[in-house]
């Protein structure tokens, strides 16, 4: 049976078990594949999105339980990459592998939406959670204070 799901502002039809984690009906059912699998645990924060205005792991949540919310990804931010995280961490240079970028992204875009001049206490707490083997968290925070100061 068929569940509809609203992602990135459009209602989506998924023909999945109401059990599987929503980040396998992102990823497989929808093609957003921005959404990144990296531990399946709900640990390392790669699989970040957005649900009702909060962040979440997409590992964690299922398909039944995202039922009449409103996901968003990184492919729903904006069109042209041009949200003022992503255009944040573009020139401060963040990315370097990048694996890890649009779970730290989703979440900092929740935290902006919460506190717009976060500290650099709020950003590390609310980071603390999400791995980035490159080790780039100085250009991180410093992309998330740019942001909230753009808005």
């Amino acid at each position: 049976m068929p569940h509809a799901l609203k992602v990135n502002g459009r209602l989506r039809e998924v023909d999945a078990s109401p059990d599987t984690p929503l980040l396998w009906v992102l990823r497989d059912h929808l093609d957003l594949t921005g959404t990144k699998y990296g531990c399946g645990l709900g640990i390392c924060g790669a699989c970040t999105i957005e649900i009702d205005g909060h962040a979440a792991r997409a590992c964690q949540v299922s398909l039944g339980d995202a039922r009449g919310a409103s996901i968003t990804t990184i492919e729903g931010l904006s069109a042209q990459g041009d949200h003022p995280v992503q255009a944040a961490w573009l020139a401060e240079d963040v990315a370097q592998c990048g694996f890890c970028q649009p779970g730290m992204i989703m979440e900092a875009v929740c935290l902006l939406a919460a506190r717009p001049g976060a500290s650099d206490r709020d950003i590390d707490e609310t980071l603390r959670d999400h791995v980035c083997r490159c080790g780039t968290y100085p250009r991180i925070r410093r992309a998330i204070h740019k942001a909230g100061q753009a808005k």
